[in-house]
């Protein structure tokens, strides 16, 4: 009788046919990816945005419920929410105008909302959060 071993398991896996097929998936995306061209983009132009008078009012919430604006280097002080949306009434065509709301950084994120809700109501359409960067 012929000496025969048990036949051992395998227990190394074969890559090779992967590195194939993705050797074959690059050589493809690298044939492939110069045909495709990129979007266009419109972007406006540096001359027309220039143009528009977007210089928006600032108000600046502070801690101790007062209220400072700034439109046009001129600075007006409230100390209520209603003399806020009361003196933004008063402005002619604000409802075209961006309004930065800047807070000070002990006042509670649902306030500085409230009274970005509230202008929303009061007919401004465009209200933003400014951010400082701490020195």
């Amino acid at each position: 009788m012929l000496n025969r071993r048990p036949r051992r398991q395998m227990n190394q896996m074969n890559v090779v046919p992967y590195i194939d097929v993705m050797l074959v998936l690059l050589v493809i995306f690298m044939v492939t990816a110069p045909m495709f061209t990129p979007g266009v983009i419109d972007v406006p132009s540096v001359s027309r945005a220039a143009a528009l008078d977007t210089r928006p009012v600032e108000v600046v919430l502070q801690a101790e419920n007062r209220f400072d604006i700034t439109d046009n280097d001129q600075k007006t002080t409230v100390s209520s929410l209603e003399e806020l949306l009361a003196h933004f009434k008063g402005l002619p065509k604000i409802g075209d105008r961006p309004v930065a709301i800047t807070a000070d950084g002990n006042l509670k994120y649902q306030d500085v909302v409230r009274v970005a809700d509230k202008l929303h109501e009061a007919g401004i359409k465009r209200v933003a959060l400014t951010v400082k960067a701490k020195n």
